[in-house]
C-alpha cells in the first residue's frame, strides 16, 4: 500500500467500517469461492471460531451461527490490539510482515469433537489476523473441515483464503465467503451467507 492509498484508507473508512478491514480496496460485494462440499452438514458438530476487531466479524460469525445451530468461540488475543484505528493499523502491518502470530488467551476445548469449524477474520493488510495465524497452528486442526470467511472494507479475499489453505494443507479446507464489514446485516449478504452454506451442505432454515 502507497501513502496515497494509505491516506485514502484512514480518512474514507469510518472507524466501523474500518473495523472490516485494514486495507483499502474496490470490492464491496460478497465474495465466495466455488471449492464446497455437497456433502450433507446436517447433524454435525460444528463450531464457529472467530476474530473481530471492531465487531463485523463477530456479525458475520453469529448469522453463522443461526443458520447452523453451531457452538461459538472468540479468538482473543493475549494482548488486545489499540482500539484507535491508525494505531492498529501500523501494530498489525508489522506483525504480518513479520510473520507474527499472536498469541492467544485460550483455545477452545475438544477440538477433537468437531466435524466442521468455521474459521472468521476480518481482512488485515490483504491476508487474516494474527490470533487467526496463531489458532490454525492448532495441531487438532489437522485432517479437519475448516470453512473460512472474512470481512473487509473494500478490499475483497485478497490473500485471506489463499494464505489460509496454504497454512492449513493438513486440513480439508472448504470454500470461503467475504463480505463487506459494514454491510454484514444487508439483505444481500444474508442472501449471500444463506447461498453459501447451502453450497456446505447446510439445509435451509424455514
Amino acid at each position: 500500500m502507497n501513502r496515497k492509498q494509505f491516506l485514502f484508507s484512514l480518512t474514507t473508512l469510518s472507524l466501523a467500517g474500518a473495523a472490516g478491514t485494514l486495507f483499502a480496496g474496490t470490492s464491496l460485494l460478497p465474495q465466495s469461492s466455488a471449492e464446497s462440499t455437497p456433502a450433507s452438514a446436517a447433524g454435525k458438530k460444528i463450531l464457529v471460531a472467530y476474530y473481530s476487531w471492531g465487531g463485523n466479524t463477530r456479525k458475520f460469525a453469529e448469522s453463522i451461527r443461526k443458520a447452523t445451530d453451531a457452538e461459538v468461540f472468540e479468538i482473543v488475543p493475549a494482548t488486545p490490539y489499540p482500539s484507535e484505528y491508525r494505531k492498529c493499523v501500523d501494530q498489525a502491518k508489522k506483525e504480518i510482515n513479520a510473520g507474527y502470530k499472536a498469541p492467544l488467551k485460550s483455545m477452545p476445548e475438544n477440538l477433537d469433537g468437531y466435524d466442521m469449524i468455521f474459521v472468521g477474520s476480518p481482512n488485515w493488510w490483504g491476508t487474516y489476523a494474527p490470533p487467526v495465524s496463531k489458532f490454525l497452528d492448532a495441531p487438532e486442526l489437522n485432517g479437519k473441515n475448516l470453512v473460512p470467511f472474512f470481512t473487509h472494507g473494500g478490499g475483497g479475499m485478497q490473500r485471506c483464503e489463499s494464505d489460509f489453505r496454504k497454512q492449513r494443507a493438513k486440513s480439508n479446507v472448504l470454500g470461503a465467503l467475504t463480505l463487506s464489514g459494514t454491510s454484514t446485516d444487508s439483505i444481500r449478504s444474508q442472501e449471500a451467507i444463506a447461498a453459501w452454506l447451502k453450497s456446505l451442505g447446510f439445509p435451509e432454515k424455514s
